[in-house]
């Protein structure tokens, strides 16, 4: 009796691994008496911060595993990235200007102190 093999290969949906790493974890942390019981309690808790807050951890986790095998999740992500690094050049630029208006002032103000220093050493009769 032969058993006829396949080239098939499963594969869990995206994101699934990470809800079951995560349930791992916090079983491995709790350590409960009844597993079935606070799984289904802890994927209740997570669906309802799901909801909430609409942050999804299943969703985040196929996207770091996509940047880590193939990097498309994130191609926007590094283009809105260099969008706003233009964009921040340009504050660092209007920034520098900006900080060499206060280096002069600073340079001024130094030598305002310098001199004041200089009359009240002449007037207390230290020079």
């Amino acid at each position: 009796m032969a058993i006829p093999f396949s080239n098939t290969h499963y594969r869990i949906p995206r994101g699934f691994g990470n809800l079951l790493e995560g349930l791992t974890r916090e079983v491995l942390r709790e350590q409960p008496k009844d597993i079935p019981d606070f799984a289904a309690k802890y994927f209740a808790d997570l669906l309802k911060k799901r909801e909430e807050t609409g942050f999804d951890p299943t969703e985040r986790g196929a996207k770091l595993e996509d940047r880590f095998y193939n990097n498309y999740s994130f191609r926007e992500i590094r283009e809105q990235q260099q969008k706003s690094n233009s964009f921040d050049t340009k504050i660092a630029q209007k920034l520098s200007q900006d900080g060499d208006q206060e280096n002069q002032t600073s340079e001024n103000y130094l030598l305002k102190m310098k001199a004041s220093t200089t009359i009240q050493a002449a007037y207390r009769g230290h020079l």
